[in-house]
């Protein structure tokens, strides 16, 4: 790695260098829905031009940095967060698809097109400043240490899941194609149609109308399911594009607009309240991400003794941000039901219009839980 090799170099204040690079928590590239490249520069344009209807600042931007002494450049990103009334934020991270602290996060303000941020940044005790101006495209400044100083810029870029559109295989149950919700039901006591809305081939929670769940149950599945999280900028922490999928009726993977953030158990990706993600793979709002699940039941012997507690593992975005993670308790806010059982899934009314399209499952062989 190109820093290691130069802190050897230039001793331990090279440390400093390093802290101003704003690495995005990468989206991977894309590839099974976008084969073709025509297919691909489409897919990506589209998306580009919703999202800068929705916010010409907002999402990731990639480039590269250099020193002014031309010894030394690399890659740097940066994830920035739309706060709403002009306001942003752009967090700051060490590496790609890695779990590692915040190195800084500067705030900005909207001021004639462009947003300005300037503040300090600190990675292993060693401090820097760092000043940058975000156009609609480009996003360009300046870094400056106690040894060293240096510019970088940075170009917008649109980052898709590699399972965007994945089709059923052979043998997968659909349970949503876009054109109906023939599979599901309300989740509680609830009596007549689902009352979620269909939107353009997808699925939107209509707030206030109940969470569904999947007529048929299931124990060990693998499961796909793509989500989209609205815009909502003036909101914070659970109130900012809030649902969940539930696995067998009782474990939680939240959905949330958690673009840029620390990556916890109760934002994108988490098992609700037990397992944070390994990496916040979250895209900004109102991109199309993936979930896909593999999802062993939890183990019974005859006299109805647990056995062994459920698994689960989770690819968020493509990237796997869940390895075969033990699930010890149910959701807080699970739906309930007899752990003994088969159970649905379900999708949460949380208040927000979140959509959901393209979901199928495929059942996984096995001594599953009973029915």
């Amino acid at each position: 790695m190109v820093f290691r090799a130069i802190k050897s170099r230039i001793k331990c204040h090279w440390a400093g260098l390093r802290t101003f690079v704003i690495v995005l928590l990468v989206l991977p590239v894309i590839s099974v829905s976008c084969a073709e490249p025509e297919k691909c520069r489409d897919i990506e344009g589209r998306i580009r031009a919703e999202l800068e209807q929705l916010d010409p600042f907002m999402g990731n931007r990639q480039g590269t940095w250099r020193l002014d002494d031309g010894t030394d450049s690399g890659p740097v990103a940066a994830q920035v967060i739309a706060l709403g009334q002009g306001q942003y934020r752009a967090r700051f991270f060490e590496e790609f698809d890695v779990r590692v602290p915040a190195i800084a996060e500067l705030e900005g303000r909207l001021d004639e097109a462009r947003v300005s941020f300037s503040g300090p940044g600190r990675y292993e005790g060693n401090e820097f400043t760092l000043q940058a101006v975000l156009e609609k495209d480009k996003l360009a400044g300046t870094f400056n240490g106690q040894d060293f100083s240096g510019s970088f810029t940075l170009e917008k870029v649109i980052r898709l899941s590699p399972t965007l559109g994945a089709k059923p295989p052979k043998g997968a149950f659909v349970l949503f194609d876009g054109s109906n919700f023939d599979e599901w039901k309300h989740s509680a006591d609830k009596t007549g149609p689902v009352q979620w809305k269909l939107v353009d081939g997808a699925m939107e929670v209509a707030p206030g109308t109940n969470t569904i769940r999947t007529k048929k149950e299931f124990a060990d599945i693998k499961l796909h399911i793509e989500f989209r999280t609205p815009f909502m900028p003036e909101e914070r922490g659970q109130g900012r594009g809030n649902s969940g999928v539930y696995l067998q009726g009782r474990h939680e993977v939240q959905v949330l607009d958690s673009f840029g953030l620390e990556g916890l158990s109760n934002e994108c990706g988490g098992i609700y309240g037990a397992s944070q993600p390994m990496v916040n793979m979250c895209a900004p709002p109102m991109q199309w991400q993936t979930y896909d699940i593999t999802f062993r039941a939890a183990r019974f012997d005859g006299s109805k003794q647990k056995l062994e507690d459920a698994r689960m593992t989770v690819l968020h975005n493509g990237v796997k941000i869940h390895d075969n993670v033990e699930l010890t308790r149910i959701t807080k806010e699970d739906p309930g039901g007899d752990l003994l059982q088969w159970g649905g899934i379900y999708l949460q009314d949380h208040g927000n219009p979140v959509q959901y399209r393209n979901i199928w499952v495929v059942e996984l062989p096995g001594e599953n839980a009973s029915r």
